[in-house]
């Protein structure tokens, strides 16, 4: 391994698009990187233990994978900064391990790495310094095994949020062991390559199952204009991803007194029917995640992330930072309980009742809603409009948003696009366009917001759809382009769904991920299609 303090690459800001090697773009730490880099590797050891223990006829307890899928989401970008908390999941996964291993009948096939174990922290640390990423030397090998890993990581985010809600695979849980397991051993580009595109396989079907987890559970979204200003009593902003914290949060504040405000990746939560009955349920404040440095400071209420996207806190709100779930951040008050219903949010209402109404930040409303139930119920107008000429092109511009200025390009493209243009988006690379007033076709809204991430499944439906209902063989022969936006690791686990599902030609920007090493960049390029974003001007020949 390099002599660096630390190696991290797995997000698109990651420093000179190479790596991080003395402290994270995202905020983390050396020390915050290392532990992440153990508590993977920790957690590989545990599955290969696990997948040896079914092997043998053992049953794997249901705790055991939601541990291993918590500790992955955990490691996400911008999830969590708390060091205390890696060490912990750290001893804990080797404390479910070692129960494992006792259960062998004989532990001789497993790896040097499933019989490590450790009983200090210092053990700990000094291992961790060993396992990183550039403990693997081949490059190409390291690339396969990391896109591998990040395609799992936000796989993992879209099991968690399904959890939640009692919705749960256990054939998904085991795939994700069986590759962690996988990936602790040698492998060849050729298998590791066929492995990447069948997580984008079992990605699909997570996202299938958070969609049947969300619409059964609040309803199918439905076009809403959601309110962009704010009133004049105290509120609480959540952030984050997940819809069944939100639902705990409005239950418990509904007679507070108290208005209840969404911000970045939680806007999409408007649209679903369920939310729509709170009459404190205000509106959704502010921009993409990394403006809530400034953001958060304006609103003067509690703030509550239940996920990532968390940027480290100002000490001008760090105080009223609250973090739940999978999020951390040493200093801020954490809310406990595995799920909604076990979590008691009584402080950080009665803190919002001391606290000033938020500062207005902007007026008006803005529109969403169109996930697939609500797209293919206006399918015939849509159809009509692409037969009669209205409609030339739909572009996907989905995924993340970012704090670099390159991410204008983005911006601009939507603005640049001809008038018979219609947007798909889903996650918070929208707030780059959403807020621009571009138009309608025929009462068709120019940008049609599916909602957060993971929603990008529902714009795969969509396109499934329209090839169905046009007759065509191919999903690549529809007047669809993507042009999409990444950022972390929710966006690794979207684009390998999309390869399974056979699209191709992605653009992808505003770079390359880093962690595709030259051989593997080239691979998709010529297998797939993928490329880079250019500029505005040239990328709109290319794509339209």
């Amino acid at each position: 391994m390099e002599n660096t303090a630390m190696f991290c690459f797995q997000c698109q800001e990651t420093a000179g698009n190479t790596g991080c090697t003395k402290n994270g773009v995202c905020g983390k730490t050396a020390k915050t990187a290392n532990l992440q880099d153990m508590l993977m590797y920790v957690t590989k050891t545990l599955c290969e233990a696990a997948v040896h223990a079914r092997r043998q006829g053992i049953a794997v307890d249901g705790g055991i994978n939601r541990y291993v899928n918590l500790n992955l989401f955990t490691t996400i970008t911008n999830a969590n900064f708390d060091d205390g908390v890696f060490m912990a999941r750290i001893k804990q996964s080797l404390a479910f391990k070692k129960e494992l291993l006792a259960k062998l009948g004989d532990v001789s096939s497993l790896s040097v790495h499933a019989l490590w174990h450790a009983e200090s922290e210092e053990e700990i640390m000094q291992k961790a310094r060993t396992v990183g990423i550039l403990s693997i030397e081949n490059i190409d090998i390291r690339s396969m095994k990391e896109l591998i890993a990040y395609g799992l990581k936000g796989l993992s985010a879209y099991l968690k949020h399904a959890a939640a809600l009692g919705y749960e695979d256990e054939n998904l849980y085991v795939f994700m062991q069986e590759s962690l397991a996988m990936l602790l051993q040698d492998a060849d580009l050729d298998k590791l390559i066929a492995h990447a595109v069948k997580t984008g396989e079992m990605g699909v079907q997570a996202m299938a199952l958070l969609d049947k987890a969300n619409t059964e559970t609040f309803g199918h979204p439905e076009i809403t204009k959601v309110n962009i200003g704010v009133r004049n009593r105290p509120g609480i902003l959540i952030s984050g991803h997940d819809l069944a914290d939100l639902e705990e949060l409005l239950e418990q504040s509904k007679d507070s007194g108290v208005d209840i405000y969404t911000h970045s990746e939680m806007l999409p939560a408007h649209y679903y029917p369920k939310f729509k009955k709170y009459a404190h349920f205000a509106g959704n404040y502010g921009n993409a995640w990394w403006k809530q440095t400034e953001e958060f400071e304006k609103f003067n209420g509690p703030v509550l992330l239940t996920t990532n996207c968390l940027v480290p806190p100002k000490a001008s709100y760090k105080d009223r930072l609250f973090t739940t779930g999978c999020a951390g951040f040493s200093g801020c008050r954490h809310i406990a309980g595995e799920y909604a219903k076990d979590k008691d949010f009584s402080e950080i209402i009665s803190l919002a009742k001391t606290c000033a109404a938020p500062t207005e930040l902007e007026q008006g409303e803005i529109i969403g809603g169109f996930a697939h139930n609500q797209v293919l119920a206006l399918a015939d107008k849509v159809v009509d409009a692409v037969k009669q000429g209205l409609i030339k092109k739909f572009v996907v511009m989905a995924g993340c948003d970012g704090r670099q200025k390159s991410r204008e390009y983005y911006a601009d493209f939507a603005k640049a696009l001809p008038k018979d243009t219609v947007i798909l988006t889903a996650g918070c690379a929208k707030y780059k366009y959403n807020k621009l007033d571009l138009g309608d076709i025929g009462g068709i809204p120019r940008v049609l917001d599916a909602g957060q991430c993971n929603d990008c499944y529902s714009l795969a439906v969509i396109a499934l759809k329209l090839k169905e209902v046009f007759g065509l063989e191919d999903i690549n022969d529809l007047p669809l382009a993507f042009n999409v936006a990444w950022y972390e690791q929710k966006a690794v686990i979207v684009l390998l769904s999309l390869l399974y599902l056979g699209v191709k030609n992605i653009h992808l920007g505003p770079t390359l991920p880093a962690f595709l090493s030259p051989n593997v960049a080239k691979f998709l390029t010529e297998q797939f299609g993928i490329a880079p974003i250019t500029d505005v001007e040239n990328d709109l020949r290319i794509l339209l």
